[in-house]
């Protein structure tokens, strides 16, 4: 079956290349350029990815990329009007899973869906491969004082409390626990966590280190689960 890949730009042009060129791919497409349809489109479609534009008519990309990842952890490619670290940032912030620029290249633009399509392909058949190889998920539980982490729920709980995490943030704790003690560098955390073929910057190991300390450090300003090595990364002191 085909992937299924959700569009969403008001500017008609792009949307129309965009649709052509993913076609073209073997992609089946949908497009909108109204951001408050988003939403029900993608509760009703299930896309396996969702290119979604900052600037939308309705309601604007950050808040659609918001509230999609409180509910799915479906990919999220964004596309800001402009070069702009802080739309980036942003972007990062509210859960998108990487971003472009425009204008942009068509051929990077398709080569970075394939990329994100191929992590989930691979994660994808990692859990169905352990899960048959093992006959069921190994229960597993990792425990760091006040924190628990289980593998199994996938469910994280600190002070006894389960906290919401989301996808990547989750992905991203549990690589820490599993290293804990060594000093994992930016560049090696994007390989291993977001993928060798991720195309971005450390700036999102970052980002996702804060909103990991804000989730289960006690004093998010003053860390002492996740310590930041200067010049040299991240260790993780369980």
């Amino acid at each position: 079956m085909s992937e299924k890949i959700l569009v969403v730009d008001d500017e008609i042009s792009l949307q129309e290349t965009l649709d052509y060129n993913l076609r073209k791919q073997g992609y089946e497409v949908e497009t909108t350029g109204d951001g408050s349809k988003v939403l029900d489109l993608a509760r009703e479609w299930k896309p396996d990815l969702i290119i979604l534009d900052v600037m939308l008519p309705g309601m604007d990309g950050f808040e659609v990329c918001r509230i999609l990842r409180q509910e799915m952890a479906t990919p999220v490619l964004m596309l800001t009007a402009r070069d702009d670290e802080i739309d980036r940032v942003v972007g990062l912030e509210v859960g998108a899973d990487d971003y472009m620029a425009k204008p942009f290249s068509m051929r990077e633009l398709v080569a970075r869906v394939k990329a994100m399509l191929r992590r989930v392909r691979l994660t994808r058949d990692e859990v169905v491969k352990s899960e048959i190889e093992a006959g069921k998920p190994k229960s597993e539980v990792m425990t760091f004082d006040n924190l628990r982490i289980d593998i199994t729920r996938r469910e994280v709980t600190v002070d006894e409390e389960v906290v919401p995490f989301k996808p990547k943030e989750y992905e991203l704790l549990v690589f820490f626990a599993q290293h804990q003690g060594q000093v994992l560098s930016r560049e090696f955390i994007l390989e291993r966590v977001w993928g060798w073929d991720f195309i971005g910057d450390s700036r999102t190991v970052d980002v996702h280190v804060r909103w990991l300390r804000e989730k289960i450090e006690q004093d998010p300003a003053n860390p002492h689960r996740i310590i930041t090595v200067r010049g040299a990364g991240y260790r993780f002191e369980g």
